[in-house]
């Protein structure tokens, strides 16, 4: 889901209007359209996202899908997956097949295999 999906759903979930959300998060009502169209991407700013993700009570899973999203808008990989260097040496197998062929749901279930295993602590895959 996108980021400006995602910041629609959450919003319309707590039955607020756009106006009234943007006027309660500081954010000009056209700003506040445009990153729910996806005119525009998330701010860059993670004191900002958190902000947001807690006026809309966001916690854990859904929290993280948020701040996710949000990097994913800015065309950024998610700081804490950039910042992992076991997960930054699988992803270029990963970007080699999707240029390469489709990626179909097989290959994408092996690469979350790969991905897992990379984190797993019996397992030193990748190094």
């Amino acid at each position: 889901m996108s980021f400006g999906q995602l910041l629609k759903d959450v919003r319309i979930e707590r039955q607020i209007t756009l106006r009234q959300c943007s006027a309660d998060l500081g954010v000009d009502a056209s700003n506040w359209s445009k990153l729910e169209r996806n005119v525009n991407p998330a701010p860059k700013d993670t004191t900002v996202l958190e902000r947001w993700a807690a006026f809309f009570h966001l916690e854990g899973t859904r929290r993280q899908e948020f701040i996710d999203a949000a990097a994913l808008s800015r065309h950024e990989i998610p700081r804490d997956i950039a910042s992992d260097e076991k997960v930054l040496k699988a992803l270029p197998v990963f970007f080699r097949a999707v240029r390469g062929s489709e990626l179909d749901q097989a290959k994408m279930d092996q690469f979350i295999e790969d991905l897992r295993a990379i984190h797993s602590p019996d397992k030193e895959a990748f190094e």
